[in-house]
């Protein structure tokens, strides 16, 4: 099949290229023209502005959007509207809110075109081990694009999840789950790492992952860290970002009245991680030498 994957960043352009090795003609474009040129001189074909995208696809066209959620998702798909007619099709595999994906769907619908959202898992490794993919949309949006979706998917990795919004929402919920998985390796890692055993994590990890009931892609990942670090990750700091869906999975339970600590921790676990200091952790300690004199510890005095 013929579309453009428009976005050429760590997920966009392995998509690109895993499409292309599956046979379907991909039309590659990024705002930076030095990525576009990048993945032509792989053997893709490229366009350089929205106008030559468009034009160098048949009609009904397929435009996969892959830029990052928020307003850069917004611009890039009314851009891309304004230059395509009744029953093309826009694909927005970003990490979309699902709010979005519903309004964009109707707003999209009135002008005959037709919109997809496709929640993505698989990070850098998905050119090789294929992406987890997550489709909410009208059958018949959804229907004709299933070659392009079962070749992105490893084998059972496809699944329609229903309605507009139901693909950003499943990758949503998924990822909220991701944090919590995330978060109890981190606390065991470093239970054994404070333990008082020699223990070599990197060994443990890997071991783990034949045949306990805690094995997984993630503990694979673990061990490769391991790996690639040493077990003191020494080069790495403790801080760690969130790409919006933790918030977006706890918010949507607190609206459903479902009970996630788990997930709503691990979420609150990585605000931390980003405060060199804790105002919050200054306060109790100042509460605990006031109420029972216990002792502080200052800058001067950090022992």
């Amino acid at each position: 099949m013929d579309l453009a994957i428009v976005g050429l960043g760590r997920m966009g352009g392995n998509m690109a290229r895993r499409l292309h090795q599956a046979g379907h003609r991909v039309i590659a474009y990024n705002r930076s023209r030095e990525k576009t040129e990048e993945i032509v001189a792989e053997g893709l074909e490229g366009g350089f502005t929205p106008e030559e995208v468009v034009g160098m696809l048949p009609v009904p066209r397929i435009v996969w959007l892959m830029v990052p959620a928020g307003d850069a998702t917004e611009a890039t798909l009314g851009e891309f509207a304004e230059l395509l007619a009744p029953g093309d099709t826009i694909v927005d595999g970003g990490n979309a809110d699902f709010h979005d994906s519903k309004r964009r769907h109707e707003v999209l619908k009135a002008q005959g075109i037709r919109f997809v959202d496709a929640g993505i898992s698989g990070g850098v490794w998905g050119l090789k081990n294929g992406y987890g993919t997550m489709v909410g949309g009208d059958p018949e949006a959804v229907g004709p694009l299933e070659p392009i979706f079962r070749s992105l998917a490893p084998e059972g990795g496809y699944v329609h999840c229903g309605p507009a919004g139901s693909g950003h929402y499943a990758k949503m919920v998924h990822n909220g789950i991701e944090y919590g998985l995330m978060q109890a390796y981190a606390e065991g890692f470093e239970i054994l790492h404070a333990s008082q055993y020699p223990l070599d994590l990197e060994a443990i990890a890997k071991a783990w992952n034949h045949g306990t009931v805690i094995r997984s892609w993630l503990l694979e990942l673990a061990g490769l860290a391991f790996e690639q670090y040493g077990e003191g990750l020494d080069e790495l700091r403790g801080w760690v970002a969130d790409s919006g869906e933790g918030r977006w999975t706890v918010q949507e339970a607190i609206d459903l009245d479902v009970p996630a600590p788990v997930i709503t921790l691990s979420l609150l676990t990585r605000f931390r991680s980003r405060q060199p200091e804790s105002y919050g952790a200054k306060v109790l300690a100042a509460l605990r030498q006031q109420f029972g004199g216990h002792a502080v510890r200052t800058e001067e005095a950090p022992e």
